[in-house]
């Protein structure tokens, strides 16, 4: 038997402006979210974010300023 307690463990998010979240393993993702990769503690979930998380415009806006748009 393993001492992993699911209910202590959640899941990195991404929806489709490429923002993150995390989410209870134990939940099925919600509508509009997909699984990033990335499972463990709350803390080691939040850490993960922050690292690659880095530029937290959404996607649409990164794009429309890229083509010079406003």
């Amino acid at each position: 038997m393993s001492d992993r307690n699911i209910d202590n463990e959640f899941k990195v998010v991404v929806n489709h402006e490429e923002q993150y979240s995390i989410w209870p393993l134990s939940r099925q993702t919600p509508e509009g979210w997909h699984e990033e990769g990335t499972q463990g503690t709350r803390e080691a979930c939040l850490e993960h974010i922050e690292a690659v998380w880095t530029d937290l415009r959404p996607l649409s806006l990164r794009q429309r300023l890229a083509a010079g748009l406003r």
